[in-house]
């Protein structure tokens, strides 16, 4: 990945819906290239998906918990069970005091409480802890010019 694939994937996150013209000019390619440039970059799995950004607040899901699940057993194997809860945004295998850590989104502390129900009854949780976001500084992607930096 040289100079030009960061420029391209930094205007990409800014603005996914940028025409190929509006990426070259901003790289100094034409849009051709910018063109084959981010079919390269898809192909490579280096942009796994376009989408948007939906504020959440917005849709009636303001309230954010991370969740940590403690477990009686390895939980590798319960990720299909974690996709199935919609409230479930991110579920990552960690290391530590727990098994699971769990990104969590509701309307409601009620429907958190119901959500906290349903991951309790996954074959081998036998705990979870939540913390409620109280209100978020900020969120970035990763970012393409830091990327590799040490």
């Amino acid at each position: 990945m040289d100079h030009i694939d960061r420029v391209l994937l930094a205007q990409l996150q800014e603005d996914a819906t940028q025409s190929y013209a509006a990426l070259g000019q901003a790289a100094g390619l034409s849009a051709g290239a910018a063109h084959e440039r981010v079919r390269k970059l898809k192909e490579r799995g280096v942009i796994r998906r376009t989408t948007i950004e939906v504020d959440p607040a917005a849709m009636g899901s303001a309230v954010l918990a991370y969740v940590l699940v403690d477990s009686t057993s390895w939980m590798g194997d319960s990720a299909d069970a974690f996709a199935a809860l919609p409230e479930v945004l991110e579920a990552h295998i960690i290391a530590g005091s727990a098994s699971v850590l769990l990104k969590v989104r509701t309307a409601t502390t009620e429907q958190l409480q119901d959500v906290l129900r349903r991951i309790y009854a996954i074959d081998g949780v036998s705990g979870t802890q939540a913390t409620v976001v109280l209100e978020t500084f900020f969120e970035r992607p990763l970012s393409p010019q830091t990327a590799d930096r040490t």
